[in-house]
């Protein structure tokens, strides 16, 4: 399952997992513990302290690499494209989507144009990627599940993870929408379904200022809303050196703290500012006679960028795709041939719609494409900021974390980029901050609303311009400002916003009391009143001619106090009438250019990624609320179908009556993997709706199930950082089965929170993973050191059913010497050739060993207990090379199982061994045939690997002895797992 690809792409690099080679680490990958220290708490939450910032970074990579190395996988492979050579035939729309619009190219860009000391830092933090996955894939099983080792990641990784992470974000989708709004419906109807809706945000931050708390210092505090992912979007992580000491939530693959951290003087937090800083470009693209593409722009046809690139599928053929780029940017949708845009110029679905080969000149911008019917226009681009700029705004990040003051919180804003934010901070010297941070361009009001034509120069962006940014009084009136993803100070940026009635009800709540604790957080994190119910149960009250059981149902929900409470069988009540009503509506004969066989979701004009935006049974949910209010439904056909509605449901009612809401409303993340390990303890039910302060967002309409909810809660206080307090979804761990991978859930779902430990002391200080024993003191860690080989870093560790679970650990010549010498001694050992050899020789051969980056030796433990030396060697670089045709991917092995005692009661106790040895090898997919080379008179070892699938090769002589040669490839191996 490599990955193939032409012009512009990375491809995938061998050798994943190698050490970096930089001098804080040893070479063999460990981490020295003069680099860096690594303790957790009991939570298994990583606080990590090192000399300066540069060994910082990469102690947060390699950290991260222990604990996330699945979800820094799936990352890299969604940056770069490539997820469908793991994942399959469902992940190739995202692969296309990615590959044109050239995310990794831009990642490359934006790193070039790092200032040096960031390029640096950044590069530190790969570097601890790349020394702490191998270590890391060992533990985590997806990787043994698609047959995948981990692939190295390059210095502008970080940058394409970010980039893949929002390039949604802004939802410049929600353009297409409008565009099909407006033709089917009428350029008066655009924005009728304006508001909050898929792949946006729904994040609460709120900051009371000293006047309204119990210690007199600020308090900071929120939840970021969004698609919830297991493992968690948000890493809980505190990173200190004697530049900085900082608490926060950082995204896995990205170093620093960037939108939620608290340095001991200055906390800060974030929400999604709602801005519109993407666009879209109906563009005129034709081919050339050599198969080239040309495009219309202001000044004529001239050549664009084309070039073509191969998806590789898991368990499906390769796809090609064809990658255009305009003046404008990436085009994402379309091509000169006509379609969508699956194969070059084709579409994801075998076709296209209506007239879409035909020219497209004349196109007014403003209004409606002349030519796009329901099926859409020919060829779209996208042109974003980081694309044109060259700028993420990764400068910014080593100086939050460096940052005392707002001041230099807000001087370091000033250079953000992607994704545009709300940002409050407050600081312990009674400075607080209150702005918006990023890069908005400035161009035509038609651009934020609509796809606007390529070839006019109206449309165009003003070079080397951004809007201003607003801001305002951070105290806020009364002490209190909130930020809620609502219509308000980033007004000036945006089209469309979340309702209001998140960040009223904070407000409402917030001025209740003037003695707020970081404890008390929680009863605002957690508040369920649902706000956006009012028009619903107005027209029910006053819905005519409406039978008993309906009657009865709306004097229930009219007592109702509108909580969305988990036990509440009211709120689920709520929930039934109001899909029954969006159905409804949707069948409505005002609405019917965009629901039923007209609904633009059917669209094949339109990437099947898209698709969510374009569906129109979600929009009419998330509108409701001004459907029923403002819509195009006279007030009678309003009433008619809530009381139509209202008898439906409670005829339903009557034979099944409504259970509590928290058995409907339950998590549904998003896994890459999510048959892997099945966890009914990773979708408990929740309280909350879409509208909720607790957002915990289904789909109106479609689902009761919710996938977007609050990624994180935090509470940074201004007065103790130690009374400071955080939470998860999941874990600190993203390894299955470890005792913290699910242990923050329970607490989550019902609102609780863990506090932030700051002292050292009440830490345990460990290099070891989070979900091993982390209470060994750092006098017990110095007194083991490495001399005991259960304590040693493993490269590779797998449980084999049945026998127990090994790992392979390096060997230390000066710590097993005695261990070695042993062995290797016995006559049973005598084919190894060391039998004669004193502790001496045998020490000084295992050094020339590993100071060979050919060669390397490893003690295998059976749980914990020394089983087995397993050796290594490039064949090329070893004298059997000179003895047959090496071939691209040989990989040679030499075994000593260690002297019998108990193991010859465990049946299979060789075999088991050579399991977890061929795992290792031939997890890194350029390994393709294990060489072995036994003595030729050692039949009993040939006899062994034959019957595990080794093809017997031929004889041939060494100096010291006559070999006989055996193979294992790749394919056999798979065929044997």
């Amino acid at each position: 399952m490599g990955e193939t690809m032409t012009t512009g792409v990375d491809s995938e690099r061998p050798g994943a997992g190698a050490p970096g080679g930089s001098e804080a680490f040893p070479d063999d990958g460990e981490p020295s513990r003069d680099a860096f220290e690594v303790f957790r708490d009991d939570w298994g939450i990583p606080h990590l302290r090192a000399a300066d910032a540069l060994a910082l970074a990469r102690a947060q990579g390699y950290v991260t690499a222990l604990d996330r190395a699945w979800q820094l996988e799936t990352e890299r492979h969604r940056l770069l494209g490539t997820s469908a050579s793991c994942l399959g035939a469902e992940a190739v729309d995202w692969d296309r989507f990615v590959r044109r619009a050239r995310l990794a190219d831009t990642a490359r860009r934006c790193f070039g144009r790092l200032a040096p000391e960031t390029a640096a830092w950044v590069g530190a933090y790969v570097d601890g990627v790349n020394d702490g996955l191998a270590e890391g894939a060992s533990r985590a099983p997806e990787f043994a599940a698609v047959g995948r080792a981990p692939g190295r990641w390059e210095p502008w990784t970080p940058l394409g993870v970010w980039l893949s992470t929002h390039i949604l974000f802004a939802g410049f989708p929600t353009k297409l929408w409008r565009e099909e709004v407006a033709h089917r419906l009428g350029e008066d109807r655009m924005t009728l379904f304006a508001t909050d809706g898929p792949g946006t945000a729904g994040s609460n931050g709120w900051l009371l200022s000293g006047e309204r708390t119990a210690s007199g210092a600020p308090i900071l505090a929120g939840d970021p809303h969004r698609f919830i992912e297991a493992p968690g979007v948000y890493q809980q992580i505190r990173l200190a050196c004697p530049e900085f000491d900082v608490v926060g939530l950082a995204v896995p693959g990205i170093p620093g703290i960037a939108h939620f951290g608290h340095t001991g003087g200055v906390a800060w937090a974030i929400t999604n500012a709602m801005a519109d800083y993407q666009d879209l470009y109906r563009e005129q693209l034709r081919r050339t006679p050599d198969g080239g593409v040309e495009a219309l722009g202001p000044d004529g046809w001239y050549r664009a960028h084309a070039h073509t690139e191969t998806i590789e599928v898991a368990g499906a053929d390769p796809e090609t795709v064809e990658v255009i780029e305009t003046d404008r940017g990436p085009v994402i949708i379309g091509g000169p041939d006509g379609a969508s845009g699956g194969d070059p110029g084709g579409g994801l679905d075998g076709g296209s719609g209506g007239d879409q080969g035909r020219d497209r000149g004349g196109d007014q911008g403003g209004g409606p494409d002349p030519d796009a019917s329901a099926e859409g226009p020919r060829a779209i681009s996208l042109r974003h900021p980081p694309r044109v700029t060259g700028a993420l705004g990764f400068d910014v990040l080593p100086a939050l974390l460096r940052a005392r003051t707002v001041d230099d919180l807000d001087t370091a804003l000033d250079r953000w980029v992607e994704p545009v934010n709300v940002v409050l901070a407050a600081d312990t010297a009674g400075g607080a901050l209150h702005r918006v941070a990023g890069h908005v361009p400035v161009r035509p009001d038609a651009n934020r609303l609509r796809v606007v034509p390529a070839e006019d120069p109206a449309y165009a962006w003003r070079e080397g311009e951004a809007a201003p940014l607003p801001r305002t009084a951070a105290a806020g009136p009364g002490g209190i400002a909130v930020m809620a993803n609502e219509r308000g100070l980033a007004t000036p940026l945006g089209v469309e916003f979340a309702p209001p009635h998140r960040a009223r009800r904070i407000r409402e709540l917030l001025g209740a009391r003037t003695d707020w604790s970081s404890a008390a957080m929680a009863a605002v994190h957690t508040d369920t009143l649902l706000a956006s119910s009012r028009p619903l149960l107005s027209l029910l009250a006053w819905a005519p001619g409406l039978g008993p059981a309906a009657e009865r149902l709306r004097d229930r929900l009219l007592r109702w106090d509108r909580h969305m409470d988990a036990d509440s069988t009211d709120a689920t009540l709520y929930a039934r009438l109001r899909t029954d009503v969006v159905h409804r509506l949707a069948g409505h004969p005002a609405l019917k250019g965009v629901t039923g066989a007209d609904d633009p979701w059917r669209s094949a004009a339109y990437p099947a990624l898209f698709r969510p935006w374009l569906a129109a049974v979600p929009r009419i949910g998330y509108a409701l609320e001004s459907l029923l209010t403002v819509g195009p439904l006279p007030y009678e056909d309003r009433l008619a179908v809530v009381a139509a509605s209202a008898e439906a449901v409670a005829a339903a009612a009557e034979e099944t009556p409504p259970g509590p809401w928290g058995e409907l409303h339950r998590l549904s993340p998003w896994q890459a993997l999510p048959d892997l390990v099945p966890d009914e303890e990773a979708r408990p039910g929740l309280a909350g709706d879409h509208d909720c302060v607790l957002s915990t967002s289904g789909v109106p309409g479609v689902t009761d199930l919710f996938a977007r909810g609050p990624a994180a809660r935090y509470v940074w206080d201004l007065a103790r950082r130690e009374d400071s307090r955080w939470i998860v979804p999941f874990g600190a761990s993203g390894v299955p089965g470890s005792a913290h991978h699910r242990d923050q859930t329970p607490l989550w779902a019902r609102g609780a929170l863990v506090p932030v430990v700051t002292d050292w002391d009440l830490l345990h200080p460990t290099t070891r993973h989070p979900e091993e024993n982390p209470a060994m003191t750092a006098a017990e860690a110095a007194t083991a050191g490495p001399a005991v080989p259960a304590l040693r870093a493993a490269v590779h560790e797998q449980k084999v059913e049945g026998f127990g679970t090994v790992r392979l650990v390096p060997v230390d010549p000066s710590a097993d010497v005695d261990l070695l010498h042993g062995w290797v001694t016995e006559e049973r050992a005598r084919f190894w050739g060391m039998g004669g050899h004193t502790r001496e020789q045998v020490r000084e051969i295992y050094e020339f060993v590993g100071s060979l980056p050919t060669h390397h030796a490893y003690l295998a433990l059976r749980d914990g207990v020394p089983a087995a030396l397993f050796q290594t060697y490039e064949p090329d670089a070893d004298p059997v090379g000179e003895c047959y045709d090496v071939r691209p991917g040989d990989f040679g092995i030499h075994l000593l199982i260690a002297p019998a005692e108990g193991a010859g009661a465990v049946k299979g106790y060789t075999d088991a061994l050579l399991t977890a040895f061929i795992g290792f090898v031939f997890r890194d997919p350029a390994r393709l045939r294990v060489v072995v080379e036994p003595d030729a008179r050692n039949g009993k070892a040939l006899a062994r690997m034959v019957r595990v699938g080794f093809e017997v090769g031929p004889e041939i002589v060494k100096p010291e002895k006559t070999a006989r040669l055996a193979f294992l490839t790749r394919e056999a191996a798979l065929r044997l797992a």
